[in-house]
């Protein structure tokens, strides 16, 4: 079958929300909207590959953290952690609905030089002003807490055991989509092609599906992953976000460890975790240009290179390990201030962005869907003020620094 008879037909000429990607932002915007009582709108998701073998979903590691430089990323990690936690009650008690946990087993920062372990109790203050259980800890405390690491050369740790750790993102995916559904949203298994702006050149009117189909639309949501810039072109939209690849790599060891591996991000960069039975250790690449967004092509010298000897220098148990799995994915890289866009485009005001997470997509996305789904029904935020992710900081050139991006 040609890809273009594998196109759906929309069911309709026209939608109040438009949304352009179906995974974990477009599902989620989709939920959040369609579970709203405020909200009777409309709602297509156009996804092209219904499979999602290439999008940052499909190659998420699922983790989740409090420790983040500014509040509102740490409220909105609060909110993911709850959502998950209480996952059948924010779907009305749905009995078909798995309860969810989070394995607390915490991320580890690790700073060997006094500036950065500034940065750490900066941090910290900041977390612990919002409820997270973010501690500072000496080299001698995270010897007696964890005897694996190899600690002489560090000057503290940042550790927090409540609500950080993993998740189970695919199957809070896998809810959004199937819930959605059910509450009338229309996935459509086709590609946005091109957008119709008004005269004034203040909204747009129409999108061009590639099977020739062309709707006419209320709000246009970007949820493009890594190819956001593609999509907000077509509205005339530059977007500073671009695929970044990131290396994961999932590893066995001849003498496991007695006790759970914290995401350990150690000071070369290199981050690692306990992975069930396994363990997960993952970088970017020394020279981090954008790819091509067809390329997951990895390269083994990063693993043999740069990897596996930063591991076993930190936990010297991991001298003798077994590679069993690797993947390359993409981020979502936002170049501007590895952040969130958000919010409406400031001249074309129906076109709504979700983008540019630059690696803390799946635990913000329960924050991020609501908000979003929020700002398209009212106007405005009703329960976190996401305003300054939104995009005018881009025209404005005033960034939205975040200290702790991995």
């Amino acid at each position: 079958m040609s890809q273009v008879a594998a196109y759906q037909a929309p069911a309709s000429q026209h939608y109040d929300v438009v949304i352009v990607g179906g995974a974990m932002y477009g599902s989620s915007v989709a939920w959040f909207l369609a579970s709203n009582k405020d909200f009777d709108g409309r709602i297509l998701v156009v996804e092209k590959d219904p499979t999602y073998e290439f999008t940052s979903t499909a190659h998420t590691n699922s983790c989740m953290r409090q420790q983040f430089s500014r509040e509102i990323n740490v409220r909105i990690s609060q909110f993911a952690a709850d959502f998950v936690k209480n996952l059948r009650r924010y779907f009305d008690d749905d009995p078909r609905v798995p309860e969810l946990t989070i394995q607390n087993y915490g991320y580890m920062y690790l700073a060997d030089n006094e500036p950065f372990a500034d940065v750490l109790r900066e941090n910290q203050a900041i977390q612990v002003a919002c409820g997270a259980g973010t501690k500072i800890m000496t080299p001698e405390e995270i010897k007696r807490d964890y005897p694996f690491y190899k600690v002489d050369d560090l000057v503290v740790g940042s550790h927090n055991l409540i609500d950080e750790g993993y998740f189970d993102g695919n199957t809070l995916f896998d809810w959004w989509k199937r819930s959605a559904r059910e509450k009338g949203v229309e996935f459509l298994t086709n590609e946005v092609v091109d957008m119709t702006l008004n005269a004034a050149g203040s909204a747009v009117d129409t999108v061009v599906l590639a099977s020739g189909d062309k709707v006419s639309c209320g709000q246009v949501v970007n949820a493009s992953g890594p190819r956001a810039v593609l999509t907000s072109r077509m509205a005339g939209i530059e977007l500073p976000v671009e695929p970044r690849k990131r290396y994961t790599f999932i590893f066995d060891a001849a003498e496991p460890l007695d006790r759970d591996l914290p995401l350990t991000i150690d000071p070369t960069g290199i981050h690692v975790r306990t992975d069930g039975t396994y363990y997960l250790a993952g970088c970017p690449p020394d020279v981090d240009p954008a790819v091509d967004y067809n390329d997951f092509v990895e390269d083994p010298a990063i693993w043999e290179n740069k990897v596996w000897p930063a591991i076993a220098n930190r936990i010297p148990q991991f001298e003798a390990i077994k590679l069993v799995n690797s993947w390359a994915g993409h981020y979502a890289f936002n170049t501007f201030d590895q952040n969130a866009i958000l919010g409406p485009h400031t001249t074309v005001k129906n076109f709504i962005f979700v983008n540019g997470f630059s690696g803390h997509g799946f635990q913000q996305s329960p924050a991020m869907g609501r908000g979003t789904a929020e700002m398209i029904t009212y106007g405005e935020y009703r329960s976190l003020d996401l305003s300054p992710f939104h995009y005018d900081r881009i025209e404005n050139n005033e960034p939205f620094v975040e200290k702790a991006v991995i």
